[in-house]
């Protein structure tokens, strides 16, 4: 809501939005011609208009991806985890992680321009020949998780959600800010993953909703089994070999049982399980929930909303 101040008066007059738009178009005319395509690339790109599209979640949640980026690597990935690590060095193209949740695009550009980190590579040792990095991240990004509470999921009163793998606990602090889940629990086997994810729900107060149990997901069963939504962001791949990733996925399908109930995958069932050897039927097990994509916000990265699969249980 635009707010105009009359001239000679203290009053405010807010506008309605129809009105509000022409006033915003009758400044925009008045601009001088040498000055309109600087205004507009200002419109486009400046970050002064945040305080009218944050909510408090918002900026609850950006507070706590500040509180975790200072206790991590740049890259948060941990000396402990050895498989995501010798991942990150296997790929055909050199690549690095970076925590869509703790770095959007603008905390990306000023770590480049203070040299802690690189867009590009040299694909020639000594030359000017660059080719860009192939960035992966494990944790949804504010703009996913909005998408995925507020857009994807139905309403969760009542609901129990379990996150398979939770790490920083992105998803669990987006469901407890986003959602009305009643009890939220992320599962992670990393010890020191679980250790800064209870420091934040310490210091947030969130514990009357969010528990984090540090243990595999293979003996977990009963929570499995009660849950009414299952998330599970890039679990496997990175994390575990193939016959743990069968295991793994063998024990999910047979306990993610409860009908109706929903699985959101990224990336879909189909990517996950085509390299492995695992009997999983999954026109038995799971029907795909049509999501629509561009109902959402008209600047989202659609490539990363379309990696967000839902499946309904049987």
């Amino acid at each position: 809501m635009i707010v105009a101040r009359m001239r000679g008066a203290s009053k405010q007059v807010r506008m309605d939005f129809p009105s509000a738009r022409q006033a915003v178009l009758n400044v925009i005319k008045g601009v001088r011609a040498g000055d309109l395509p600087r205004l507009l690339h200002w419109l486009r790109t400046s970050n002064d208009f945040d305080e009218f599209t944050s909510n408090n979640d918002d900026i609850v949640l950006r507070s706590i991806a500040e509180d975790i980026r200072h206790r991590l690597p740049v890259e948060a990935v941990l000396n402990s985890e050895h498989n995501a690590l010798q991942k990150l060095h296997e790929q055909t193209v050199p690549t690095i992680h970076v925590d869509a949740f703790l770095y959007d695009d603008d905390c990306i550009d000023s770590l480049c321009e203070e040299g802690k980190m690189s867009r590009n590579y040299c694909v020639a040792c000594g030359s000017h020949q660059t080719a860009p990095l192939e960035f992966i991240s494990h944790s949804f990004s504010l703009m996913e998780l909005k998408f995925l509470y507020q857009e994807l999921l139905p309403d969760l009163t009542g609901k129990v959600l379990v996150d398979v793998g939770s790490r920083l606990g992105a998803v669990l602090f987006g469901a407890y800010y986003y959602s009305s889940a009643s009890q939220i629990y992320g599962v992670e086997m990393n010890a020191d993953f679980c250790l800064l994810q209870e420091d934040i729900i310490t210091k947030y107060q969130l514990d009357d909703r969010i528990k984090v149990i540090n243990a595999d997901i293979c003996t977990q069963a009963s929570l499995l089994q009660n849950a009414d939504i299952i998330i599970m962001n890039n679990v496997f791949e990175y994390f575990l070999d193939r016959s743990e990733q069968a295991r793994s996925w063998k024990i999910i399908s047979q306990n993610v049982r409860k009908t109706g109930s929903l699985l959101v995958t990224v990336p879909s069932l189909e990517k996950s399980l085509s390299d492995l050897q695992v009997d999983i039927q999954l026109n038995q097990w799971v029907e795909a929930v049509p999501v629509q994509y561009d109902e959402f916000l008209e600047d989202a990265d659609r490539e990363a909303l379309e990696q967000i699969c839902v499946y309904r249980i049987l």
